[in-house]
């Protein structure tokens, strides 16, 4: 069925300021997520939790594709998956399973992006999984959980093996799917998405040489991890974020509205 899309109505001055910027944030998210070419028509999703409230967050209204989406019309729902402000978009099913699993039991995580490209497609059916070739992997080096495919996460059932296999890592490997990342706010997990999906573009251009691949050693890669500030507690894209904001501004402001 068709998804008509309703006249824009500003939630502005029906949410706190605090709710507000987080949807200004997501929606923002979004746009950059096309901007990148990452999505897969209408599908995929990223969520962000409601600020003031650990068991509420918002995903995107389901049928519009990313360039459609704003702060006002992105769905704001319940752990349950009941749409709480009146929204006239269903969610997507699968994406409800993975984001309340997660938003349920990582009280830490405040964002989550889930994608489908190419190379994280790719490169999640590859045994090796991730390797540690580059200084920009080095980012996930014992920081980057898997878990294995089980059909489309239609079941609620799978939720408690996603968290799982997540554990306390920030960044997953969807085997035969594709990528998941979280952070601490949503520029946290958008700079995670952008050096995971960076780096398995260059594993899969680096393997396609046929050449011998060659690895730093265990204790220079831990190093190198450690070295990342995300690794030492602080939240990672609070420098980065304000330059994609901008960016996303100059190319198209109405994800704002």
């Amino acid at each position: 069925m068709a998804v008509v899309v309703p006249k824009p109505r500003s939630l502005r001055d029906q949410v706190s300021p605090e709710e507000w910027a987080a949807r200004v944030d997501l929606a923002c998210a979004y746009r950059l997520v096309a901007h990148h070419g990452w999505t897969w028509m209408i599908y995929n999703h990223i969520s962000a939790r409601v600020p003031g409230n650990e068991h509420q967050f918002l995903l995107n209204p389901f049928g519009l594709h990313y360039t459609e989406v704003t702060a006002s019309n992105l769905v704001k729902i319940d752990l349950d998956g009941k749409i709480l402000d009146g929204s006239p978009y269903p969610i997507n099913d699968a994406g409800f399973t993975i984001h309340s699993a997660i938003h349920g039991a990582r009280h830490d995580v405040a964002a989550v992006l889930h994608t489908h490209t190419e190379a994280g497609g790719a490169l999640s059916a590859l045994e090796t999984g991730l390797l540690p070739f580059s200084q920009d992997a080095l980012l996930f080096y014992n920081r980057i959980a898997y878990h294995d495919f089980e059909g489309i996460a239609l079941d609620l059932d799978e939720r408690s093996r996603l968290v799982r296999d997540l554990g306390p890592h920030h960044a997953m490997i969807l085997r035969n799917h594709g990528l998941l990342t979280c952070g601490r706010s949503v520029a946290e997990a958008f700079l995670f998405m952008y050096a995971l999906e960076r780096v398995c573009r260059s594993q899969l251009a680096l393997m396609a040489t046929g050449a011998a691949i060659r690895l730093p050693p265990p204790e220079v890669c831990e190093k190198t991890a450690l070295q990342y500030r995300c690794n030492r507690g602080e939240v990672a894209g609070v420098d980065e974020w304000p330059h994609w904001v901008r960016m996303m501004d100059a190319l198209d402001p109405s994800y704002r509205s």
